[in-house]
């Protein structure tokens, strides 16, 4: 189905600024109505209605994003003191421009960065707090004093280490994420290998939303087979489904304009599901 002329994005194009941007750039949580949307909401939203690299507007954004972790401009000018903001914005940025741009030189550079830290991390044959602790601290000149700085649990990590690690790690890596008891921060709080308990939910949603990213690794066709049953068992007698209406949360639903009736919610569940199948070449 085709979105990008759709009311939603219509309402996120007409809210931009003279930039190109939407203000502050950070910010994944769901838009809150009477607020003004984030930037990476904004992109987040739009790239699930379609757009791409080739919209000029996505191109404008991954243009600035490209300046800020080449250092050249800033994204804007909010921080948080708890973390070393640099890097963190260059971990963010660096994730979202591989989104739309998966090869761009600058953020396979930040990701090769990463991936020499998780290669160390797992050269034992799992997961050791105390080598990546040692890897991050050798290429970093100082010990990880945040969270994001170990544990790769984060979408950004997760979205950039993509197609980077050597086959052996990506096995461990991938295992590590569906095993993590706080699932995929930003995107599911619960483990990755445990099904929502209910199918019509938001939280089944943002369950998909965490296996769509990992559907970008190379491992993804066969560690995912138990996620292709799931979808399978909860398909309707018309080969539909169907989140219902809570998951309208403005983040992955809805595509459609509305979803006032019930049969355009079927047609925007299905036709996500379908293109996660896809990408599993299911």
């Amino acid at each position: 189905m085709e979105h990008k002329e759709g009311k939603w994005a219509t309402q996120i194009l007409e809210a931009r600024h003279e930039d190109g941007m939407w203000g502050v750039f950070h910010t994944l949580s769901c838009p809150v109505k009477g607020r003004p949307i984030t930037t990476e909401q904004a992109i987040r939203r739009l790239h699930r209605l379609g757009y791409t690299i080739e919209d000029k507007v996505i191109k404008n954004v991954v243009e600035r994003m490209v300046l800020c972790i080449t250092d050249r401009q800033k994204i804007d000018n909010y921080f948080e003191k708890t973390h070393d903001w640099q890097l963190f914005e260059k971990l963010m940025l660096s994730a979202w421009i591989r989104i739309f741009e998966p090869q761009n030189p600058y953020a396979l550079e930040v990701a090769r960065g990463w991936a020499d830290i998780v290669e160390k991390a797992f050269a034992s044959g799992t997961y050791y707090r105390e080598d990546d602790i040692e890897a991050f601290t050798q290429q970093h000149g100082r010990k990880p004093r945040s969270g994001f700085e170990t544990g790769f649990g984060m979408f950004y990590h997760a979205v950039l280490l993509q197609g980077v690690l050597t086959p052996k790690t990506e096995s461990m890596f991938f295992d590590y994420y569906l095993s993590k008891p706080d699932g995929m921060y930003y995107i599911y709080d619960k483990p990755l290998n445990q099904l929502p308990e209910e199918f019509s939910s938001k939280a089944a949603s943002c369950y998909l939303a965490a296996m769509e990213v990992l559907a970008g690794y190379g491992a993804a066709k066969e560690k995912l087979s138990f996620v292709v049953e799931w979808l399978n068992n909860n398909k309707d007698e018309n080969g539909q489904w169907d989140f219902g209406p809570k998951a309208n949360d403005g983040v992955y639903f809805p595509l459609s304009d509305s979803w006032r009736k019930a049969e355009d919610r079927k047609r925007d569940c299905t036709e996500r599901v379908n293109r996660f199948l896809k990408r599993l070449s299911i």
